[in-house]
């Protein structure tokens, strides 16, 4: 892969001691043993019974800490029992009608031996996998934690899918029991889960029984001898619930802990295996270290559990640390477009990690609504699900951080379970969009095609060259498919499936999916380079570059655009970003085409529908599968205009 720029920003960097606030931050010792880390790393998390070995196996087939029995659960509620973080607030929980609740870690841990009693009244044994479909309430992380309790592994799937991807995931994971709810809210309006679990479950070989929480109280079907309410099933295990407290199942390492599905590019939804030793060990200690974690912060994450950032970052790393969590049920714009500042101002958050679309759109929608709220409180802010642009990191620094914050811009996927690639607070200097570089422990790098690691200023595909503790054990009932996935490209290496750039200093700039890369007549360029040109264009408020075929350029630039509000398009301003782009990358690099839409076309996670993007801007008439946007109104306005 030949060199690409970075833009204006190449030689942005803040130092990092300037955001170490009121205390000095002790530097990370640089291990050359990675094993040797980890396992010093692994003595943070409570052992049942200690392993024998750090790791053993070869690739792509690992194990860690083989012979060491633990329990997540435990690891996340009873060792929290003996001390003051007893009776500390858990979970903060607000609703999307503003109602609220709070859970104490003994709280937590009434609910979750309670509810790991009524799975074993359900008959769900050690091994047995169990669907959660739900939204962002406390009684999810209950599930989750009781499934783990009694050594269950959860498949947590995103409330937002449909009942199709809901079926696909059930029937793959060969489910007995599926717990949902009767519905939950989103933009004022109620998000039918029971109704689409139905759908699922018909003619399902597989489900037993549907446990439903009662969240919107709306009237739903419920099929007798297989539906049951939470609420009475935990009524039950509440008239002596010392007797039905469930001990922490002794789960081995290597154990499954869940299954998390991800679609990827294309093909069938492969289920990322994840396990109990190496898991608890990589979230614990990088939520430690990327977050510089103190007793007294409140954190907020504005993730879904039905994504990696949940478990590992909302749920399983918090938790095991005693830290106070915030999870909030809705959008971010109900009832107004302030709601997440709101939020912030009312419970002192002082962590806020959120992801650069989630920034963008509050970039679109005007900083009169960040003006009036104290947002003092925040220490630290972090940014996660995809590269940040410059631009929009520069806006998060000023106007959510006030200057004063640093950013830990963090790079991990769902297959490495735990952040690999951010800033450590106080010791990593900061470069605005960049996640800068491997965090001690991950031996991660930028290759060219032969496996060979790029000199500063190059650029190439971001593997990992060691194993991590954290890391996928396997595609459920596919190892094939893992192994052809993630270890065939580079001889013993993990392909994350990004190209990446290595700049002057060493710093590791994710440009994204090596299928996002535009090759503009031999020059590639990645599509995130493009769009941070086009962000500095005060107008933009997100945009994709898109690269299409060209029969004699190869593939050429095509941007699709989403203005902020009250901003006119204009074939003046459609200038002036194509100006904007030859200034920051070349002449070589002006779109071919620039399409204005009221909003850019993305699936429920909130990831843009770039094949989508793609036949648009390549004239298709069959735009093909729209069933997984979240608004099709974006496409649907495309039409009616003529624009396609």
């Amino acid at each position: 892969m030949s060199e690409v720029r970075i833009g204006r920003y190449n030689d942005l960097y803040f130092k990092s001691i300037e955001f170490a606030g009121n205390r000095k931050v002790k530097p990370v010792e640089l291990v050359a043993d990675n094993r040797k880390f980890w396992e010093g790393e692994s003595k943070n998390i409570s052992w049942q019974e200690d392993y024998q070995t750090v790791l053993e196996g070869e690739a792509p087939f690992y194990r860690w800490f083989e012979g060491g029995k633990l329990n997540a659960s435990y690891n996340c509620i009873d060792r929290h029992l003996g001390s003051w973080t007893r009776n500390k607030a858990a979970i903060v929980f607000e609703g999307e009608p503003g109602d609220q609740r709070v859970l104490t870690y003994n709280d937590l841990y009434r609910e979750v031996s309670k509810f790991a009693s009524v799975l074993k009244r359900m008959n769900v044994k050690k091994g047995d996998i169990v669907t959660i479909y739900m939204p962002m309430i406390p009684e999810t992380i209950v599930a989750m934690l009781a499934c783990a309790r009694i050594g269950a592994p959860h498949s947590v799937v995103f409330g937002g899918f449909s009942s199709n991807a809901l079926k696909d995931r059930i029937n793959d994971s060969e489910s007995k029991v599926v717990i949902t709810v009767d519905g939950y809210w989103r933009r004022g309006r109620v998000v039918p889960s029971k109704t689409n679990v139905d759908k699922a479950v018909d003619e399902n070989e597989f489900v037993e029984n549907v446990i439903v929480v009662k969240r919107t109280k709306h009237h739903i079907f419920m099929e007798k001898d297989r539906d049951y309410w939470y609420d009475e099933l935990m009524d039950w295990a509440d008239r002596d619930w010392k007797k039905n407290v469930s001990e922490p199942e002794v789960m081995d390492s290597e154990d499954t802990l869940f299954l998390l599905y991800t679609s990827g590019t294309t093909g069938k939804p492969k289920g990322i295996v994840h396990t109990t030793g190496g898991y608890m060990t990589g979230v614990n200690s990088t939520f430690r270290r990327v977050f510089d974690i103190r007793d007294e912060d409140v954190y907020f994450c504005t993730a879904d559990v039905g994504w990696i950032t949940g478990h590992s970052y909302i749920v399983y790393g918090p938790l095991s640390h005693g830290s106070t969590v915030v999870i909030y049920e809705g959008a971010p714009n109900h009832p107004d477009k302030d709601r997440i500042w709101d939020i912030i101002e009312k419970y002192g958050v002082t962590i806020l990690y959120t992801s650069p679309t989630a920034i963008r759109m509050a970039i679109k929608w005007g900083d009169e609504y960040t003006e009036d709220k104290d947002l003092s409180s925040l220490r630290l802010l972090g940014s996660v699900g995809e590269p940040i642009n410059p631009e929009v990191w520069k806006w998060y620094f000023e106007k959510i951080g006030g200057e004063r914050c640093p950013i830990v811009d963090t790079w991990w996927q769902t297959e490495t379970g735990s952040i690999m690639i951010s800033p450590i607070p106080g010791k990593t200097p900061l470069a605005p969009g960049c996640a800068t570089k491997p965090i001690t422990g991950v031996s991660a790098e930028v290759v060219d095609e032969d496996g060979t690691p790029v000199s500063n200023g190059g650029s190439g595909y971001l593997v990992v060259k060691e194993p991590w503790p954290s890391m996928l054990r396997n595609v459920y009932k596919n190892e094939e498919r893992y192994v052809n996935t993630y270890w065939s490209n580079f001889e013993g290496m993990y392909f994350t499936g990004d190209g990446a750039i290595k700049d002057e200093n060493g710093y590791i700039w994710v440009t994204g999916r090596v299928d996002d890369v535009i090759n503009i007549s031999g020059h590639r360029l990645g599509s995130a380079e493009v769009e941070s040109a086009v962000l500095t264009n005060d107008s933009v408020a997100e945009v994709a570059a898109i690269g299409c075929s060209d029969s004699i350029k190869g593939s050429v630039i095509c941007l699709f655009i989403s203005l902020k509000e009250g901003v006119e398009q204009t074939d003046d301003l459609k200038a002036e970003i194509k100006e904007a782009v030859r200034d920051e990358i070349g002449k070589f690099a002006s779109p071919e085409k620039i399409i204005f839409m009221k909003g850019l076309p993305k699936t429920r996670s909130g990831k843009i529908m770039r094949r989508i993007l793609r036949n648009i801007g390549e004239g298709k008439k069959d735009l093909g599968d729209l069933s997984t946007l979240v608004d099709r109104t974006v496409v649907d306005d495309l039409i009616k205009s003529n624009q396609i």
